[in-house]
């Protein structure tokens, strides 16, 4: 009787504990940078990659393996459809194409490279940020963007996933 108690008290105690550490933080961070000099708007975004993995294999039934000798060989059009579909970009209230330049792994993170081209000036950037949200309810996007010296950033998540910037 004495063990079980100690065992039943020892689990309230340990328990907590683990849920804390097993904790995970579900967040992307979205760079935008305007280049005056060659008219275009560049993004880095970053991701993590067990996510992206996970969002795109239940979004297309596919199974990514990124990283690994068997990762599909289609990775890049998978990234792009997903990216389409979940990150879009106004720029001076008018919607915009960005092309998908690549991607590279670095750890645990994905990050994509992307740009748009022929922005003559940026007064204003709109983004709908929905990224990794259908799968994970607590993801948060960060945009961080600089025109000039310039620097702003939006927080967009679930409940608020499209955000104005001014410049």
């Amino acid at each position: 009787m004495n063990k079980n108690i100690i065992k039943i008290s020892l689990l309230f105690f340990i328990l907590p504990l683990l849920a804390f550490s097993l904790h995970k933080y579900y967040i992307s961070l979205t760079e935008i940078s305007y280049q005056e000099e060659t008219k275009s708007v560049q993004m880095i975004m970053n991701v993590f990659m067990d996510d992206i993995e996970t969002a795109i294999n239940k979004e297309y039934n596919v199974d990514l393996q990124l990283t690994s000798n068997k990762e599909l060989k289609n990775v890049d059009s998978l990234f792009v459809k997903y990216l389409e579909k979940n990150f879009k970009i106004k720029i001076n209230q008018k919607q915009v194409a960005y092309h998908f330049i690549g991607k590279e792994y670095d750890g645990d993170i994905v990050y994509f490279y992307l740009e748009i081209e022929n922005i003559a000036s940026l007064k204003t950037i709109e983004i709908e940020n929905n990224m990794l949200i259908k799968y994970f309810a607590e993801q948060q996007n960060l945009v961080k963007a600089s025109v000039k010296k310039e620097r702003k950033s939006l927080f967009l998540d679930k409940k608020n996933n499209t955000g104005l910037l001014k410049f």
